[in-house]
């Protein structure tokens, strides 16, 4: 490391300390996150509607309070946005994060008052950079620049002492000195909201930097990278910042994207880190380069409660604490926070692969997959699928969604992919061929559904003109800052939307 890197990083070895007892004392870690929560939540308006009397135990907690979804909290939120106090929680709460998920309806606001974005967010931040910098004796990290893309803010539509938008455009808002001082591009910059303006603004500013770490979702720094070789006339970015060294990336999986970043990034040095860091809280980190499970992290006033997906849709939906989760199970996240979010189902689903510590992979969305022929296609599959398939045939898959469509004469049907590709495959039929035989190695359900032609046919390929997925961005109100292309639907709504739009 350079001096400045190892000071502070040496200065900060006393987090790393805590964070190691993880493995050891999670039990009370947990419970004293609860307490935190619980602390927070007697005595609101919100507590109110289901006890009289302050919850001290987590056996009160969970029965009394319901596991909840947004809309049960809506009410609540919309005080807030008008400047109430003491509805979800007392504390004064400016900032609300607007959900970038990609379940539909009105637009979801997540407080996010300073308690929060101190004990959680920010500690999350650091936390990804100390526990980075513990398996990277050569980083150099505080000798260069950090470019950090992200959304915008502006005030909310119900007073004007609140503000909503993007978690990420909060974050640059509120960011301690430290990371001001490393980051580009300049704060005006990267709170604008047009983002094409925003995006010329952004190269312009940040070409000639000297640049070592990227922070953010991998489609959009894809494309400001991509703005940045045109712009320099360079044929990949080791050329214009060769001391870069890691991406910490989130939001939505790197795996489609993982061999074009390799192809634009030829250096050894570089790494990519995974963070997983949603609006309503940060919940991971991948720790090690060589392991991409994240460490589930577990004092940010967080307490964890987990859904088995073969459960979730249950008149009575239960849910087990942490210290009763099991390996390679299908769960659904249910949080309690600081943020003012009690027993709240996040929309995620996940697999532990470790329990000491406590590591899981992100496996997709409860409202994200494809289960119309009992074939329980998750985005975790996907991802795989296509990522091994388009590295096999040395192809590069910029964007996909998938959806069923059904034969009803004949009581089956088959998914559909419109996919954009960097360059089209030269044979589209071996691409669905493969990426079938890949998904039946991969789902054991989709396997089995797709015996004989029975109940599910080979899959149909829609290439995606160039920018169709950005194109419907645009239509839906969502491009830059944070918002995904939802991976799979359970239906043909997108599918339908995108073909309009790929005339």
């Amino acid at each position: 490391m350079d001096l400045i890197t190892s000071l502070i990083y040496k200065a900060m070895s006393y987090r790393l300390r805590k964070i190691e007892r993880y493995t050891v004392d999670s039990d009370s870690i947990q419970s004293a996150q609860l307490a935190q929560v619980l602390k927070r939540f007697n005595g609101t308006a919100y507590s109110s509607k289901y006890t009289k009397e302050p919850i001290l135990s987590y056996e009160e907690y969970r029965k009394s309070v319901p596991i909840v979804e947004y809309e049960e909290i809506r009410t609540f939120v919309e005080e807030m946005l008008k400047g109430k106090r003491g509805e979800l929680f007392s504390e004064k709460c400016q900032w609300f994060a607007t959900s970038s998920g990609t379940s539909g309806g009105r637009s979801k606001y997540l407080p996010v008052p300073n308690s929060h974005l101190r004990q959680c967010h920010y500690r999350g931040a650091s936390d990804t950079l100390w526990l980075y910098l513990e398996t990277r004796p050569d980083s150099q990290f505080f000798k260069y620049k950090s470019l950090v893309i992200g959304g915008s803010h502006s005030p909310s539509q119900y007073g004007k002492e609140t503000h909503t938008g993007d978690l990420s455009a909060i974050l640059v808002q509120n960011m301690p000195l430290l990371g001001q001082l490393y980051r580009v591009p300049s704060k005006r910059t990267l709170l604008m909201g047009e983002w094409i303006s925003k995006m010329q603004k952004i190269v312009e500013e940040v070409h000639t930097a000297d640049v070592g770490s990227l922070s953010g979702v991998p489609s959009w720094m894809l494309e400001t990278i991509m703005a940045i070789l045109e712009k320099t006339g360079k044929q990949n970015l080791s050329e214009v910042w060769p001391n870069l060294e890691v991406f910490f990336h989130g939001g939505i999986s790197f795996e489609p994207y993982r061999d074009k970043y390799r192809a634009i990034i030829p250096s050894d040095r570089m790494q990519y880190r995974e963070t997983y860091n949603a609006s309503e809280g940060f919940f991971g980190i991948q720790n090690d380069p060589l392991d991409k499970s994240l460490l589930l992290m577990q004092d940010y006033g967080i307490f964890y409660e987990f859904i088995p997906m073969s459960k979730f849709n249950d008149p009575e939906r239960i849910a087990i604490p942490l210290c009763d989760v099991k390996m390679s199970v299908n769960y659904a996240m249910v949080i309690s926070t600081l943020g003012g979010l009690y027993r709240y189902v996040i929309g995620d689903t996940i697999q532990f692969t470790h329990l000491s510590p406590y590591k899981f992979i992100i496996t997709g969305r409860t409202a994200s997959y494809i289960n119309a022929f009992g074939e329980e296609l998750m985005v975790h599959n996907a991802n795989d699928a296509i990522s091994k398939v388009a590295s096999d045939m040395e192809l590069s898959v910029l964007e996909y969604t998938a959806g069923p469509r059904f034969n009803l004469d004949k009581a089956n049907g088959y998914h559909e992919w419109i996919i954009e590709f960097d360059k089209a495959p030269s044979d589209p039929a071996v691409f669905m061929s493969n990426l079938d035989q890949e998904l039946r190695k991969v789902n054991s359900d989709y396997d089995a559904k797709r015996y004989a032609d029975m109940a599910l046919l080979m899959p149909k390929l829609i290439i995606a003109k160039k920018n169709l997925f950005k194109e419907w961005l645009v239509a839906e109100g969502k491009l830059g800052g944070q918002h995904k292309i939802p991976r799979l639907k359970n239906d043909a709504s997108l599918l339908d939307k995108l073909i309009q739009l790929n005339k």
